[in-house]
């Protein structure tokens, strides 16, 4: 064969018998869904009810300051150095600690609370609780083993003209 040359190789292609996988086109990866755009139904057991609820929770060996202007519910389990103001519900649990001053519907401290607290309906103080500075309530209730050093002002009453003003007695 002119202007051909054949070659032969030494040493035969060897077989490794490896599966291969097809190629696949290429896709955007899968993102899960933003919990924001989640939407819990009765049958996906979470209870509706806190669900929609705006519940801000500061954890453990979290701290925050500022000014919280609204929401359902503040749990703190950590620091918080804030005015809060109306507020559903403020639950300081046994390690929490809030400073500053508040305004809530209904509060259940166990843990510190210093500052300037007024509570429209009910407020309930759990041993080892320890509050100081100024409250102003409707209903207390102050379970023995707590440590209150406060001033109490009149419990206030509801006013529907006003809202909710001291109670003259």
């Amino acid at each position: 064969m002119r202007g051909w040359s054949v070659i032969e190789m030494s040493d035969p292609a060897v077989d490794l018998s490896l599966p291969a996988k097809p190629v696949e086109p290429s896709r955007p990866p899968l993102m899960p869904p933003r919990l924001a755009d989640l939407r819990p139904t009765p049958t996906s057991g979470w209870p509706t009810s806190h669900a929609e609820r705006r519940t801000m929770i500061v954890g453990a060996q979290v701290s925050l300051s500022g000014d919280i202007t609204f929401c359902d519910r503040l749990v703190v389990a950590g620091n918080v150095e804030a005015s809060l103001h109306e507020c559903h519900e403020l639950e300081i649990s046994t390690h929490g600690v809030f400073k500053g001053n508040a305004t809530v519907a209904t509060a259940k401290i166990s843990g510190r609370f210093e500052g300037d607290l007024v509570v429209r309906k009910r407020l309930v103080i759990r041993a080892p609780a320890h509050v100081s500075g100024s409250i102003t309530y409707v209903d207390i209730e102050i379970e023995s083993g707590t440590m209150a050093q406060v001033r109490c002002h009149p419990p206030l009453q509801r006013d529907d003209r006003l809202g909710m003003s001291p109670r003259a007695d």
